[in-house]
């Protein structure tokens, strides 16, 4: 009777402590095809993941502290549905707390660098799949780290301001090489159009102890059912660089969207040429629930390192 009257007081215990807590959510997106990749004489036929979205597993959970400041938390991890990950689970895509009001967010923890969200903002295949613009890109052998998430950063968000958005960001080096990063990020998004420019950097990075820089401008503009998309972006370490220019677009077709892009960078050695030309379909049968077919064809010097790849999938967010 005891150990029942004691399981009891804990369980109470425990939901005073989870009634603090305004709102937890579970949520999460499963993403697999069947793929086909060709690179030079070489074919590869796979059960593959994120074809247009990045499989993931989190949690996250706000809490009202009264007089218009909250408390937050994000814990976002990777998943690899094709094998269900045999290594365990971390939550390396996303992992901070923030204390948000009227002043904005202060955010804490491994987060996405504000010089990377235009790369998939404003890319119609979002970063993800045999048709992203992010095969075109490179750390240009820098050893940076932080091209898409930077960890032990600090992070301040603008309120909400008539459209205007922007952040800042800095990332603590702690004696790791590739790992100091400085970045902000400003745009506005307003009835058909949002345009941001961004910039950052990683302090004495790779064998050459150089600074590496990444810095974009992108944009879109939507014309009734199809919105137009555009980035361009150049990135720098040592003497070596490189310049990446982004058109496509998404055209609304009754619960579906075509997609198309065309990626060009162009480097400081003929080695750091692509070309990305991309085509994609994607049908809702709900608004959870996708099934989707891309194309994509990469040309890279040389001649036989050329990839052209396909996919057919299904897309589940929860």
């Amino acid at each position: 009777m005891k150990k029942s009257l004691l399981a009891l007081a804990a369980l109470t215990a425990f939901a005073g402590v989870a009634s603090a807590q305004s709102s937890v959510t579970l949520f999460g997106i499963v993403d697999l095809n069947v793929r086909n990749t060709k690179t030079g004489p070489n074919t590869v036929k796979s059960l593959s993941q994120d074809g247009i979205a990045s499989s993931r597993l989190g949690f996250r959970g706000v809490e009202d502290l009264g007089g218009g400041l909250r408390a937050g938390f994000w814990l976002e991890g990777a998943i690899n549905p094709d094998t269900g990950t045999p290594g365990g689970q971390s939550w390396q895509r996303r992992s901070t707390v923030s204390l948000m009001g009227g002043f904005g967010e202060l955010r804490l923890g491994r987060d996405y660098t504000p010089s990377f969200w235009n790369y998939t903002v404003f890319d119609p295949f979002g970063t993800n799949g045999v048709a992203a613009m992010s095969q075109a890109v490179g750390q240009l052998g820098s050893g940076a780290t932080t091209f898409v998430r930077a960890n032990n950063s600090v992070g301040y968000f603008l309120p909400a301001a008539g459209g205007l958005y922007g952040q800042v960001q800095v990332a603590a080096g702690e004696n790791v090489t590739g790992n100091k990063y400085t970045g902000g990020r400003i745009g506005y998004a307003g009835g058909p159009v949002n345009v941001a420019v961004a910039i950052g950097k990683t302090d004495r990075t790779g064998a050459m102890i150089d600074d590496y820089s990444d810095s974009n401008i992108g944009g879109s503009v939507k014309f009734g059912s199809f919105t137009l998309m555009g980035q361009y972006s150049k990135r720098d370490y040592s003497t070596l660089d490189e310049k990446t220019i982004l058109l496509g677009g998404v055209l609304a077709i009754g619960a579906g969207n075509l997609k198309l892009a065309y990626t060009k960078t162009d480097g400081a050695t003929s080695a750091l040429d692509i070309k990305v030309l991309g085509i994609g379909y994607d049908y809702n049968l709900s608004k959870r629930t996708a099934l989707y077919g891309t194309y994509g064809k990469v040309d890279r010097v040389p001649a036989n390192t050329d990839t052209t790849a396909y996919e057919f999938g299904i897309r589940h967010a929860f």
